[in-house]
């Protein structure tokens, strides 16, 4: 069409005046000496618990996020001085991600219940504005107001729950709530538990809430490292935060166990048909923090902080290297080394060490409860895991055979003290493991798990269309929020 831009035409950026360059330095300072601030209050805290009464309380949980939340945000506001130079916005970005560094700090820490509920709804109003950056892109302010609608929602449904738990126990202090949980009549503590469940769902974009997150690729590649890397852990924070009263509501743990473990078996079918790499690292998200709110429901809290701390860094580094890894991509011809008797054999050995190793250094499987579910979890990722690397034709015999096992074992091992490690660190926070008896709900997660482990492996996702189509449809962003529309490409 005659008003199309050729392929010559140029299109003339906003400049940022030189001023900009303070904030950014300025904030970024800031920032690791918080970090540094963090670490030193997690060496010398010595499990002794610091207070304001009433207001404050720095527990395990608490200088274990304000390490993690810095350190991340540290990373993405250097990250971002050479990201956003030239952005006309920048002390506008840089306001926002410190603002939101802040509050998730304050988050943490929070004792009162206004103060938490304040802090839940202003981490959602600066994320979505984070989303919405780019303020002349039609797109991205879709995404920004679709975002913000869901967090309001989320913020709803958190202060229902702390409305009620306020008038049940007579306390505004989520430890005197805490402490006084027995207290409670049975309908206002399963009301308040399910609402802090569908608080934490919205926030971690779990199945059926997956759609701001896949909507919000909109967010400068900074924003989306911090909004993958912690803003949705916020689900998995607050249900260790009120993890005594979780406990008192089983039917609420089963409900966690089955959207987690949906919304991971979602999430990871969801990856197999994405070809854009920040959708990819969308669907990758939701099943992470399915598999995060599923040790939540089992009564694994610590695993949960740990999961969310791994997590953090993994998909940190891979949005901030997505571009690396874009340029670096190259096409495959899907060819697969066959898979032998001796590599089946390696295969299944690495994967029944990997769970051994687990049970014994986390204690989780050594009993018939929940933990057993999560050993075999973790059979079932190490065993793909090791044949997905024992297929690859480029690994000579001997790497196939020998490093495999030690490598996949020596990563279940890493986990394990690192566990260890956060779980001795939470010793103060109430309930952190609290496993619960198998039951019928546990068993069908267990057997989906199974079968979709099956489905993947034998690829029987491949041979169905329909289902193709049907994951593909459920992995689209809102209509408004889409970067492009057949329209376009027929005008082209």
């Amino acid at each position: 069409m005659a008003d199309q831009p050729t392929p010559t035409d140029t299109v003339s950026l906003p400049e940022a005046t030189t001023s900009t360059a303070v904030v950014p330095r300025a904030t970024t300072w800031v920032v690791w000496a918080l970090f540094v601030l963090s670490v030193g209050a997690l060496a010398v805290r010595g499990g002794t618990e610091w207070s304001v009464p009433g207001l404050f309380v720095v527990d395990g949980l608490t200088v274990v996020m304000w390490v993690v939340v810095t350190f991340f945000s540290g990373i993405v506001h250097s990250y971002s001085r050479r990201y956003m130079a030239g952005d006309a916005h920048r002390d506008a970005f840089f306001g926002r991600v410190f603002a939101f560094t802040l509050v998730v700090l304050t988050l943490t820490a929070a004792d009162h219940l206004a103060l938490f509920a304040l802090a839940w709804l202003a981490m959602g109003l600066v994320m979505s504005s984070l989303i919405g950056h780019a303020q002349g892109w039609p797109q991205a302010q879709a995404a920004a107001g679709l975002a913000r609608r869901y967090f309001l929602a989320s913020s709803g449904l958190l202060t229902v729950a702390l409305s009620l738990l306020a008038w049940g126990t007579g306390s505004t202090a989520i430890s005197g709530i805490l402490g006084s949980v027995d207290a409670l009549s049975g309908p206002v503590a399963l009301a308040a538990a399910a609402c802090l469940l569908g608080a934490a769902m919205i926030q971690s974009a779990l199945f059926p809430f997956q759609t701001w997150l896949l909507s919000s690729m909109t967010a400068p590649t900074p924003a989306s490292a911090l909004m993958h890397a912690g803003f949705v852990n916020a689900g998995g924070i607050l249900l260790t935060r009120f993890a005594p009263l979780l406990v008192e509501t089983p039917s609420v743990m089963s409900l966690a166990v089955v959207v987690g473990a949906l919304s991971a078996l979602i999430g990871q079918a969801l990856l197999l048909v994405q070809t854009d790499v920040k959708r990819e690292l969308g669907a990758s998200t939701l099943a992470q923090m399915g598999f995060m709110i599923l040790q939540c429901g089992l009564g694994f809290f610590a695993a949960a902080v740990t999961h969310l701390v791994l997590h953090g860094f993994y998909k940190a580094y891979l949005f901030l290297s997505s571009g690396t890894g874009v340029e670096q991509t190259v096409p495959s011809d899907g060819t697969h080394a066959r898979l032998t008797v001796p590599r089946v054999a390696v295969s299944l050995v690495t994967a029944l060490g990997g769970g051994v190793l687990f049970a014994v250094l986390t204690g989780k499987g050594l009993a018939l409860n929940s933990g057993a579910v999560l050993a075999l979890v973790v059979v079932l990722t190490t065993l793909h895991a090791a044949r997905d690397i024992l297929r690859r034709p480029t690994l000579t015999p001997w790497v196939r055979l020998v490093a495999v096992p030690l490598v996949v074992v020596s990563a279940v091992g890493v986990y394990g003290v690192l566990f260890n490690a956060i779980a001795a660190l939470l010793a103060d926070v109430p309930m952190t493991k609290s496993p619960t008896e198998l039951s019928v709900v546990h068993l069908g997660v267990a057997a989906a798990f199974v079968v979709a482990y099956l489905v993947t492996e034998f690829d029987l996702h491949r041979s169905s269309d329909r289902l193709y189509v049907a994951l593909l449809n459920l992995s689209q962003p809102a209509p408004t929020t889409l970067l492009t529309q057949k329209e376009d490409y027929d005008d082209a």
